[in-house]
């Protein structure tokens, strides 16, 4: 088994968080796991980044090489297509399809959505209405690794176990709202 992903954002979407709960499902497998620096942490609203791979066997360097990403996980749809290059010929997109606009020349929206609606695997899901829609406004960026869970190979219920043990001194309602919000991605992706 390998996957190697790339998570990627702006500051304060909850990348950091997908990439705790990916790392925690399979450590808890006894998967190896590399995680490379993550990118504008230091300021809110700043482009985020991280690489993330994951092997049932060692892993020689935390950097995925272009062409080699077998996923692209992306709270925003700029940033999804930012890191295209990166992303394997059968490797898959999931994508916020609402932008987070902090640039004044950001690019049309429906010109983003339609070149990532042309990629061969991709989906793309409105993640910031689902998640107000159903009363988890805070856990958006996990309806969006419930969307990715086929993608990433690991199994449902490990990731419901990783947020139980990563959000568990929160308290139930936040891990209840996580898990909830997985589901809601799990249906989406379907």
């Amino acid at each position: 088994m390998k996957t190697d992903i790339i998570l990627c954002g702006v500051g304060g979407q909850g990348i950091l968080s997908i990439a705790t709960i990916i790392g925690e499902a399979a450590m808890n497998e006894n998967l190896y796991i590399k995680q490379a620096e993550v990118h504008g942490m230091s300021q809110r609203g700043g482009d985020v980044q991280s690489n993330l791979r994951i092997s049932s066997n060692p892993i020689a360097s935390d950097l995925i090489p272009k062409g080699g990403a077998d996923v692209i996980i992306s709270m925003e749809p700029m940033e999804a297509l930012r890191y295209l290059p990166f992303l394997s010929s059968e490797g898959w997109i999931i994508t916020s399809s609402t932008p987070f606009i902090n640039i004044p020349n950001y690019p049309d929206i429906e010109k983003l959505k339609s070149d990532l609606s042309q990629l061969k695997n991709v989906i793309m899901l409105d993640i910031e209405q689902a998640a107000k829609d159903n009363g988890v406004p805070r856990s958006a960026n996990v309806i969006l690794l419930g969307a990715a869970q086929k993608a990433l190979g690991i199994e449902y219920e490990k990731l419901e176990d990783a947020i139980r043990r990563v959000f568990g001194r929160k308290g139930e309602a936040i891990v209840d709202a996580n898990i909830k919000a997985l589901a809601i991605g799990r249906q989406a992706q379907r």
